[in-house]
């Protein structure tokens, strides 16, 4: 007599994701070791699902304790899109608009002095073109205010507003403080309220409203050996907190590039702007035409939108939407592609810079391993 047994087999696309998973990770072994990698979280999203989470190397070089889906990085410029993403909530609200005239919120004239009759708008600023650099620095706003700073020229560059693109980390630090004037709510407590807690994610810019315990420590390069950035790179500036001035202290908190999160949850993030604004379980943060404005370049060569950019750098000719992070040490990416539903998340700690073109990163070389090992056919 035969026996039949019925045994639940993965299925053929769980055989290949890990066989693809495999050969990414033996891949990375000789590239991390080549870049002397401290410690990495990447994360893939395949079918608006968190397909792949690993982790490589330590979260602290002293203590040895492991990367694991709970640790925390400060993802750098990756934070800009959470400002952003805050200020579309406002613009569906008709509190402002993307053309609004920023000097209206700064309190002096915010216009380069080369183009005194050209507006310098909200969307200007959210997609860097708004003639601003950072020469003069971007840790306050007296570099920008011709009464507290008689070199505020030097912040503005030789073409007209709206017509040239230069990133710039005071245009985001300038946006930061204007959402506290606008809505009356601490910069910090705004992307917690309307951002991070309806998409049930634990993170955010104030480094005393979070368990630093899972803070991935940073670590950079200075040439000869690896420096922990920590001190610097989780400074909770409680002196410039207890006397905080709204709209004015906001950059503490660093809108430019302050925001603490997980990989994993950076990846959940990024599903609800792969998405158009929705989460897969319908959490609605901005609307569809929102979150495609964020995505359309307002720049030709560089493809920069709001806080969110297209390039193929990583992906051999196939345009990918997000954005990247450097600060000290710490390098991260989110790139997702919107109509076929996959993206990537790539934070490491630490990582020595190389001369090579193909890999002179440790984002570049992660980036386009996870795309080939993932997404192309072999």
């Amino acid at each position: 007599m035969l026996l039949f047994v019925s045994i639940a087999m993965p299925s053929c696309s769980d055989y290949n994701l890990k066989y693809r998973a495999k050969r990414f990770e033996l891949e990375m072994v000789p590239f991390r070791k080549k870049m002397e990698n401290v410690g990495m979280s990447v994360v893939f999203v395949r079918n608006n699902e968190i397909a792949y989470v690993h982790h490589f190397g330590v979260k602290n070089v002293e203590t040895g304790e492991p990367m694991n889906d709970s640790v925390m990085f400060r993802i750098a410029s990756i934070s800009k899109s959470f400002t952003a993403t805050a200020f579309m909530q406002l613009v569906e609200q008709g509190v402002v608009s993307l053309d609004a005239d920023v000097s209206d919120w700064a309190g002096f004239p915010i216009r380069n002095p080369k183009y005194p009759d050209t507006v310098i708008t909200l969307e200007m600023l959210m997609s860097h073109t708004s003639s601003l650099n950072d020469e003069e620095g971007y840790f306050t706003l007296d570099v920008i205010n011709p009464a507290t700073n008689p070199n505020y020229a030097n912040c503005y560059n030789d073409y007209q507003p709206g017509t040239g693109y230069e990133y710039c980390n005071l245009n985001y630090n300038m946006l930061g403080s204007f959402l506290e004037k606008i809505t009356g709510e601490r910069f910090d407590q705004y992307i917690v309220h309307h951002i991070l807690n309806p998409l049930g994610l634990y993170g955010g810019y104030c480094v005393d409203s979070l368990n630093s315990s899972l803070f991935a420590s940073l670590y950079q390069w200075d040439g000869n050996h690896f420096e922990c950035m920590d001190e610097e790179a989780y400074n909770p500036r409680r002196d410039r907190l207890r006397n905080y001035k709204f709209g004015y202290d906001t950059p503490v908190f660093s809108p430019t590039g302050g925001m603490k999160l997980s990989a994993l949850d950076l990846a959940k993030y990024m599903l609800m702007h792969m998405n158009y604004g929705i989460t897969p379980d319908s959490v609605r943060i901005i609307s569809e035409q929102s979150s495609r404005s964020m995505q359309t370049p307002r720049s030709d060569d560089e493809h920069y939108g709001l806080a969110l950019w297209q390039t193929d750098l990583y992906s051999d000719g196939v345009m990918l939407t997000g954005h990247t992070g450097s600060a000290y040490g710490m390098r991260s990416a989110m790139f997702f592609h919107p109509e076929e539903k996959y993206g990537f998340v790539v934070i490491s700690n630490g990582a020595r810079d190389i001369e090579d073109e193909d890999e002179a990163n440790i984002l570049i070389g992660t980036l386009r391993r996870m795309y080939q090992c993932f997404i192309e056919e072999y």
